[in-house]
Formats: C-alpha cells, structure tokens, sequence
C-alpha cells in the first residue's frame, strides 16, 4: 500500500499515520524525519539540506525531491509506504508520481483528512506544553492532574504562542491556500479519499480503511 496523508494541523494525522502503519505494515516517512536522517548518515544529499538548514533557509523543492526518492528507494519501502508531509505542491505530487512510474509503481491513494475550522482551533488552542521537560497536555482530552502543573516532573504548563487562536486561524488560512490545488491534483486522479475526521479515533480509522477498500 503506497498513501500519502494530507491534513490541516489538528486533523490527527500523526495518530492515524501510526494506525495505518501497524495496520499495513508500511514504514511512517515524513519529509522532517527524512531530512534529519539523510543530515545524521552524511549522505550527498543530506550534506546539501544542512547547508540550507545551518543558514535558516528553506531546503529547495530539488533537494527534498531528490531525498524522498533516496528514501524511497529503501528495501523498507518495498512494499509499501505512508508519506506525511509531502507532498505539499502540485510540483511535488508530480515528481512523486514520475519517480513511483520509473519504477512501474503508482500510489494507492492520497487520504485527506476533513475537520471543521472550529474543531481544529479547539484541538489546537487547548494545547498546553511543559516548560521543563516538553510534555505536551490538552485541557479537554489529556488535562493535567492539577491545573498548568506538569504530571510527569512538576514543571509550568504554557500555551505557547502558535496555538494561540489569531495564530491557529492565520495558519489554517495559509493551509486552505496552499492545500487547494494539491486536492484538486489528486481528485483529477481519482486518487483522493476525503475522510471526516471529526470522529473518533477509530470511526475515523474505520473509514478509511473502507475507502481504500480493506475494511478490516
């Protein structure tokens, strides 16, 4: 099974990228862990992207076009693969699907996850991180055992600022923007399946395995 998953931020696509990969048996790729993995071997490529990172600038579509088919070139992707977080453009989804028919493959579908704006800031804004140790809380679905006290080691519990509301809302702006025509790509291909995911974890698991036609 070869999918990508698409998704504002909150929609829960870490969760179900972790389902489908236990479910599929697949390897979870996402363009952040690929960087940071090509950066750790040394790779060519990796060396390329570190100098763009060192610098605080964006890696080009290029590079990060050409890590991901290093990557997926891997025994691990053989059988299949879930990609989080590429494709973000047209361009993007174009250079993945010439590299997957060099090697007479295609993907099996572009899963996009559907939340209402409302749902995603009260996802968003409700989160609440730990100062000392990271750990992350939410006030309504994991609060914290005594109110802006971390449980594990007794740190402050802040919001910080990207999930404030005017910030959440500036953000799922910028993603209707750019998401718009890599939807529409794939719905010309006939190769995305929207899923409401403002159900539960597992009615949300659930339906996508019926779209993909492996209803458990």
């Amino acid at each position: 099974m070869r999918l990508v998953l698409l998704g504002p931020p909150g929609a829960g696509k870490g969760t179900q990228a972790k389902l489908l990969q236990e479910h599929f048996r697949i390897p979870k790729i996402s363009t952040g862990d690929i960087l940071r993995e090509a950066v750790k071997d040394g790779t060519s490529l990796g060396k390329q992207a570190k100098e763009y990172m060192d610098r605080g600038e964006l890696v080009p579509d290029a590079v990060i076009i050409d890590i991901v088919q290093e990557r997926l070139a891997a025994a691990d992707c053989r059988d299949g693969f879930l990609i989080d977080g590429f494709p973000r453009t047209v361009a993007q989804a174009e250079a993945l699907e010439e590299m997957l028919a060099r090697r007479d493959l295609a993907l099996d579908g572009a899963i996009s996850l559907r939340v209402p704006r409302k749902e995603l800031v009260k996802r968003l804004s409700g989160r609440r991180t730990c100062r000392q140790c990271g750990t992350m809380f939410h006030i309504r679905f994991n609060p914290p055992k005594k109110d802006l006290v971390c449980d594990n080691c007794g740190g402050e519990l802040y919001q910080r600022d990207d999930d404030r509301e005017e910030t959440i809302e500036a953000r799922m702006e910028v993603y209707d923007r750019e998401s718009a025509p890599l939807h529409e790509h794939f719905r010309d291909l006939g190769a995305l399946y929207e899923v409401d995911g403002s159900k539960t974890t597992d009615q949300v698991f659930q339906q996508i395995l019926r779209k993909l036609g492996k209803a458990a």
